[in-house]
């Protein structure tokens, strides 16, 4: 199979590809004579491999670690199981996290509620204000997408 077939039916991007196969995650393909990229059809389970570690967390680093452990006949599962574990606490940590952080939200809001509106600082005095607990009021921040105008 040629890229085009091969991004067409795995749903990964050329350019993806290409960056794949410079990264060592997808080894060498075959070339024709006028250089196009020949890959056989394992490589679409090899995709399907790497969208799948992907969607749990693991970096292309760490991905290409496993798939070259595999190629040498080790087998890499106890450190993919450790790795999740990690990434497991890290995820609770980080929810415990933006709970704190949501309640501090939720309690300045319902001051800021009670408050009639003050013109009275340099820029917004509701955040001048603003009583920061443990230091600081944002331990959690939250980025989003502004609406566009």
């Amino acid at each position: 199979m040629k890229i085009g077939e091969v991004s067409k039916l795995s749903g990964v991007g050329i350019p993806a590809l290409r960056f794949y196969e410079r990264s060592g995650l997808l080894g060498t393909p075959a070339r024709t004579r006028s250089g196009y990229r020949v890959y056989r059809e394992s490589i679409l389970e090899r995709l399907e491999f790497i969208k799948k570690a992907q969607t749990l967390g693991f970096s292309l680093d760490e991905i290409r670690s496993i798939i070259e452990e595999n190629l040498h006949g080790k087998c890499p599962c106890a450190e993919v199981r450790e790795n999740v574990r990690e990434r497991l606490k890290e995820v609770d940590e980080h929810l415990r996290d933006l709970r704190r952080y949501r309640n501090e939200l939720a309690e300045t809001l319902a001051k800021w509620d009670e408050q009639e509106n003050d013109t009275g600082g340099e820029m917004c005095s509701l955040i001048e204000n603003s009583q920061i607990t443990n230091g600081q009021i944002l331990t959690a921040p939250i980025t989003r997408k502004r609406k566009q105008n």
